[in-house]
């Protein structure tokens, strides 16, 4: 004998949900799920900007690096016109960090903030230049500082390779 309708029991809901879940179920584990990237990239352009009218001194970002290098972060403090700071974080291709460090502050307080100490590594030639190499206990950085004491590090967890070519990238205009 047929159950009619408006009879059912809860048994037959719960099977009934049941029936249902598992199908929805498998079209969740077949469906194409999309990577998600953890880094979220930042767009610095308006930044670079306000900090390049307000420093004391050419303000460098990155020209021409592949696309694959993604800014992370952003900074820049010009409350004390004696010590300002410009940060510029990236993960590079290989997902390492590195970023642009300039202050015109004392270069030895700047480079113990940024780098965390660090003991010399020998020089490396940039597009020219001549940088000191600093190992710290977190990060490697390139260093120089220019005629108006103006000090420059790029640094990261990346090796002195990929830094360099953060470094030779640098431009101010």
């Amino acid at each position: 004998m047929a159950k009619k309708r408006g009879r059912e029991t809860v048994r037959d809901m719960v099977f009934s949900l049941g029936a249902v879940g598992i199908v929805v179920a498998a079209m969740i584990a077949v469906a194409p799920h999309e990577e998600t990237d953890p880094v979220r990239p930042v767009d610095y352009t308006v930044d670079l900007q306000a900090a390049r009218r307000s420093a004391p001194y050419p303000v460098l970002a990155p020209e021409g690096l592949p696309e694959r290098w993604r800014a992370t972060s952003v900074r820049f403090d010009g409350a004390d016109p004696n010590a300002t700071t410009w940060h510029l974080g990236f993960i590079n291709p290989q997902e390492e960090y590195a970023a642009v460090e300039q202050s015109n502050g004392p270069e030895q307080g700047f480079l113990d903030e940024v780098l965390r100490g660090g003991e010399d590594d020998g020089t490396a030639v940039v597009e020219g230049e001549e940088w000191r190499r600093l190992q710290g206990d977190r990060y490697r950085g390139l260093v120089r500082q220019d005629a108006e004491g103006v000090t420059t590090a790029v640094l990261g967890t990346a090796p002195y390779e990929q830094l360099a070519e953060l470094a030779g990238a640098l431009e101010h205009s």
